[in-house]
């Protein structure tokens, strides 16, 4: 169980960072979530695509941490 909530919040960080990072390259100034950072274009770009990249490695060792406990039980 505790595998399908962490591939969730794998899955909706690659979401959020990913709808994050396009908004940014359409329009430089709408910097979304990451605001807050105040940092320039590619700082925050970078920190986007760190989101989606830790979001996916998440979500993909997760479910095969849930297949494998699948499999066993």
């Amino acid at each position: 169980m505790k595998f399908d909530v962490f591939q969730i919040i794998g899955m909706v960080a690659v979401a959020v960072c990913g709808q994050g990072a396009i908004r940014l390259l359409v329009d430089h100034g709408d910097t979304g979530v990451l605001g807050g950072l105040h940092a320039g274009f590619g700082v925050t770009l970078g920190g986007y695509a760190a989101g989606v990249a830790a979001g996916a490695v998440l979500a993909g060792w997760s479910h095969g941490r849930a297949k494998a406990l699948g499999r066993r039980g």
